[in-house]
């Protein structure tokens, strides 16, 4: 593994009136179900930050460390970076309660919800920011649920140094097969590990492909039994789940995403502006040259451009 990104190659055109106006460039690779390369764009073996989608590792990571989730919804809301609806912060506040936490417990800073409307349903009932409605506070509940039933300290269980780190750090490094290359603050202020975009998708792949009742597999059935808890209602990731049988996906932040077929493959992309808005088209490109199709990658095969409220033009593939 190389250790500087290098940047990749134009993936998306943005067309409007028939006339391009910019590219999106990126990274992407897509594998097949053994793991070999079948289509690759720009860089895709040196380290880039993962961001969200790491967290099916973590929770990985957190099953194997003792943490006492059964139910696989509760297990799907630790792997989410949900859109903050009310759904999402009952089961939050109630797995906090179970433990006899609260909120205050969270390390993630105080934010208004992701999802739109869930924004402004807040905005409208003259709430605020709340560490419980940050897109990572489900993540930050399993980090501390698994201090808790492993005897280890609350404080600081977002340090790299802390035990219950060093547990999700090696499982990173188990599913990618790579050491990471880097160690950052991500916007929830836990860590963030680098890997190559090829590591990320074959740890999908691990997910996806390993035995019934292993941690791995416990994790990706959780996310695929519930995907409107690892995303939201209008999520892209949960919209793929429910669109695609068989599919886990996550997204991350600054234009990742990452995702896995049994027995098809997987691929792994990142947009290197963050533009979400490139990153479904380049994913339905390799999906499909991986074989895969259905409804819902017809609707964000494209990205429609608007000019005075109705579409002239579209994000598109071009890789």
């Amino acid at each position: 593994m190389g250790k500087t990104y290098e940047g990749g190659v134009p993936l998306t055109e943005v067309v409007r009136s028939g006339f391009v106006e910019g590219f999106h460039r990126g990274s992407v690779v897509a594998l097949d179900a053994g793991g070999a390369p079948v289509a690759v764009a720009g860089d895709v073996t040196s380290p880039v930050f993962p961001r969200s989608s790491n967290k099916p590792m973590q929770a990985v990571g957190m099953l194997r460390a003792g943490l006492p989730l059964t139910g696989a919804a509760d297990l799907a809301l630790v792997s989410a970076s949900h859109a903050g609806e009310q759904f999402h912060l009952e089961r939050v506040a109630g797995l906090l309660r179970g433990a006899g936490l609260d909120e205050s417990a969270l390390h993630c800073p105080p934010d208004l919800p992701v999802g739109e409307l869930a924004r402004e349903a807040v905005l409208r009932a003259g709430g605020g920011p709340a560490r419980i409605q940050m897109n990572c506070s489900g993540k930050h509940t399993g980090m501390l649920l698994t201090c808790l039933a492993a005897g280890w300290p609350l404080d600081g269980y977002w340090r790299p140094e802390h035990p219950l780190q060093q547990r999700l750090t090696a499982a990173i490094e188990e599913f990618t097969g790579e050491r990471a290359a880097a160690v950052g603050v991500d916007g929830c202020g836990a860590p963030v590990l680098a890997v190559s975009l090829t590591g990320l998708a074959r740890a999908y792949l691990r997910l996806v492909s390993a035995e019934p009742g292993t941690a791995e597999r416990t994790v990706a059935d959780a996310m695929r039994a519930y995907p409107e808890l690892v995303g939201g209602t209008q999520a892209e990731d949960t919209r793929l789940m429910r669109g695609v049988p068989g599919l886990l996906a996550k997204v991350g932040a600054e234009g990742v995403i990452a995702t896995a077929v049994p027995g098809v493959g997987a691929v792994a992309l990142k947009i290197d502006d963050g533009a979400g808005r490139a990153r479904m088209p380049v994913l339905v490109s390799a999906l499909r040259r991986l074989g895969v199709d259905a409804p819902v990658l017809t609707e964000y095969a494209e990205v429609p451009l608007l000019g005075g409220g109705v579409p002239v033009g579209a994000v598109r593939p071009v890789w």
